[in-house]
C-alpha cells in the first residue's frame, strides 16, 4: 500500500492532525508529517506536492485553519488525491470549512468535518484500497 503524506500549515495544528496517525498505523500505512505553510513557505509547499507521488505517496491529507489555503495549493501542484481537514482557528472553523470546499474547477479537494483528521485517515485508506495500493 502506498504511503500518506500529512501536511499542516502551522505547528499549532499538530495535535489535531496527528489524530490520523493511529488509524493509518493500524492499517500498516507509512506516513510522514510535515508543517509547511501555503503562505509563509509557498515554494516548500509546492515542492512537497510536486514530489509526493515520486516519493511513494498515494494520498495527501492537509490541515489548515483561517483561510485554509493549504489543501487547494497542494491540489494545484499534484495529481494525487488531496483531503482537506478544516481546522478551527476562527469562526469555529466555518471559515476554513468554506475555504476547503470551495475549490475552483479542476482543483479538487475532498473535505472532511472541522478538526476531523480521523475521518481524513479513514477516507485516505478507502482511496488507497480502491486504487489497489
Amino acid at each position: 500500500m502506498k504511503n500518506v503524506l500529512i501536511l499542516m500549515g502551522s505547528e499549532s495544528d499538530r495535535e489535531r492532525m496527528e489524530k490520523a496517525l493511529p488509524i493509518l498505523q493500524a492499517a500498516s500505512v507509512e506516513t510522514e508529517v510535515h508543517v509547511s505553510s501555503a503562505h509563509r513557505e509557498p515554494d516548500r509547499t509546492a515542492d512537497f506536492a510536486k514530489q509526493a507521488e515520486s516519493r511513494g505517496f498515494g494520498v495527501i491529507i492537509c490541515g489548515a485553519g483561517l483561510s485554509a489555503a493549504l489543501p487547494g495549493v497542494v491540489a494545484a501542484h499534484t495529481a494525487l488525491p488531496v483531503i482537506g481537514v478544516p481546522l478551527s482557528a476562527a469562526l469555529g472553523g466555518l471559515d476554513a470549512l468554506l475555504s476547503t470546499v470551495q475549490m475552483p474547477p479542476g482543483v479538487p479537494v475532498a473535505c472532511v468535518g472541522i478538526d476531523n483528521a480521523t475521518n481524513a485517515a479513514h477516507l485516505a485508506l478507502r482511496i488507497l484500497r480502491l486504487a489497489g495500493d
